[in-house]
């Protein structure tokens, strides 16, 4: 019998990621609602596949947590920026959407003046302290709050994203560099990578 894949813990995350911010905070509870509400462990390959509508923070807690990433091709990234987030599980065939309500920043006029003020570079010390235990508390609300209170999870009917195929390569007629035969871009006659094909307007 294989041995459990436990989850990694925040501290972990944080050490992947290189700092704790709420949207590292997000992503991680978003990977374990999401592992919770499809019922599996956390995945040894591609078994569970994400697709990702912005890329913030939280998408490294999920690649971390979930073990999705770019390479293996269990990662679609949809630049919707959104704060959504859609696990497939490829054994059972289910799919959850984790989308985020969490309101702790928006309607805290308090915390978006401080904000602004440290963005600007023009806060003072005391300013940027009351802005750090602020940032502090929003975190810890995160972390600790029960889900229902800032994510919704609704089960989804679509298909997953397809698994990575391993595709023939060409060379681009103006660069030279190999491309995805896929990617190439046939312009008079030559098949340009995009990049050659976006200069030549």
């Amino acid at each position: 019998m294989k041995e459990r894949s436990q989850l990694p813990s925040i501290e972990q995350v944080v050490d992947f990621h290189g700092h704790l911010c709420p949207g590292l905070a997000l992503g991680y509870r978003t990977a374990k609602v999401a592992l919770a509400a499809l019922g599996c462990e956390r995945p040894r390959d591609e078994e569970l596949v994400a697709v990702v509508e912005n890329a913030s923070c939280a998408v490294d807690a999920i690649q971390m947590v979930a073990r999705c990433t770019f390479g293996k091709g269990n990662l679609a990234f949809r630049d919707y920026g959104k704060h959504v987030y859609t696990f497939f599980d490829r054994k059972s065939g289910r799919g959850v959407r984790v989308s985020e309500r969490y309101r702790g920043f928006d309607e805290d006029e308090d915390f978006l003046s401080l904000r602004e003020v440290v963005s600007s570079g023009e806060a003072t010390l005391e300013q940027r302290e009351a802005f750090r235990a602020a940032m502090r508390a929003k975190l810890e609300a995160i972390l600790s709050a029960p889900e229902a209170d800032f994510l919704v999870v609704t089960e989804v009917t679509d298909e997953p994203p397809p698994k990575a195929r391993i595709e023939p390569s060409e060379d681009c007629a103006e660069c030279g560099e190999s491309t995805m035969a896929s990617r190439l871009v046939e312009v008079s006659g030559r098949r340009l990578c995009r990049e050659c094909r976006a200069r030549e307007g």
